[in-house]
């Protein structure tokens, strides 16, 4: 697991600078920087979140996780299948989809 990701998830909720949830990231697509999806979404939302970010060049990660393990990773006791950040610098985004995709490769 990214700690990258864990660090960026808890100060961006201390900040709140995070939308949980796929309807309201998906209304938000245009004020999110990047978003974050767990593998337990729904497919027909996925890609209508795919879709808006792509038009907005807004990068997506795949959490390799369930929306439970990233709602514990927000140190939340509920499931959250989606996030967006609506503020986050360039350098944690990079650093994010970096270690996301090392993670996948090692698998």
């Amino acid at each position: 697991m990214s700690k990258i990701l864990e660090k960026s998830l808890r100060d961006a909720r201390k900040e709140d600078d995070l939308i949980m949830g796929s309807k309201q990231v998906l209304n938000s697509v245009k004020n999110s920087k990047l978003i974050i999806l767990s593998q337990s979404i729904k497919k027909e939302m996925l890609e209508k979140i795919e879709s808006g970010a792509n038009k907005e060049k807004i990068p997506l990660v795949n959490f390799q996780g369930t929306s439970v393990a990233l709602g514990r990773l927000c140190g939340l006791q509920f499931r959250i299948s989606t996030i967006s950040f609506t503020s986050i610098d360039d350098a944690s985004i990079k650093s994010i989809i970096k270690d996301t995709k090392a993670e996948i490769k090692n698998e």
